[in-house]
């Protein structure tokens, strides 16, 4: 069967998610974690990105993630290889590591980059046990970044863009946004706008 062609375009903004084969962990800890940051750092340097949003759970990843520079699959491709052959190596694992190639689904208005961010933001708490009691606690997500309001510890996560789109009323700050992820509720919507004049972000 014939690969569907992947919408890609430089000023698109893109949710990543990326699943362990039959949902088995593909990370087991802080050193498997670290050297996905390493990864990270490595492709970054070859081919410039934006992280918005990310979480790092043990079974799958989520990536908020904008590529102005070359299309989305010279970015996951080398970065779902080179962990998955570190994985197999450290944890001496035979086979894929992934269930399938990456998912991702370009966002197109400020309403759903909101959402979708908070979506990733709150994953260590939705799931059936929650992972933590506070999504700061969380060690693995951006979170904590927006939530201490601390300069971003990488050259590929951006903290400016999210803050800069709260809805009228909410200031626009880290702290805002990251209380907004906690406390969001449906009579709090975001105003959709169009995200073609972002690329300053």
């Amino acid at each position: 069967m014939v690969r569907r062609k992947r919408n890609w375009h430089p000023k698109g903004y893109y949710h990543i998610i990326m699943q362990g084969n039959n949902r088995q962990n593909i990370f087991n800890g802080e050193q498997d974690v670290k050297e996905y940051y390493r990864i990270l750092n490595f492709v970054f340097d070859k081919y410039p990105f934006r992280l918005f949003a990310y979480c790092i759970m043990s079974n799958h990843i989520h990536l908020l993630i904008q590529s102005p520079v070359v299309p989305l699959h010279k970015i996951m491709t080398p970065l779902n290889r080179r962990y998955s052959d570190y994985y197999r190596k450290l944890h001496n694992y035979t086979g894929q590591i992934y269930e399938n190639r990456y998912f991702s689904k370009e966002i197109l208005d400020s309403t759903g980059l909101i959402h979708v961010s908070r979506y990733i933001h709150r994953n260590p708490i939705e799931t059936k046990t929650p992972m933590v009691q506070a999504l700061e606690h969380y060690p693995y997500s951006s979170f904590p970044t927006y939530f201490h309001n601390i300069k971003s510890p990488y050259p590929f996560l951006n903290l400016q863009l999210l803050p800069s789109l709260m809805p009228p009323g909410i200031e626009k700050t880290a702290q805002a946004y990251a209380k907004y992820c906690i406390e969001q509720s449906k009579e709090q919507e975001v105003t959709p706008t169009s995200l073609n004049l972002c690329d300053n972000q």
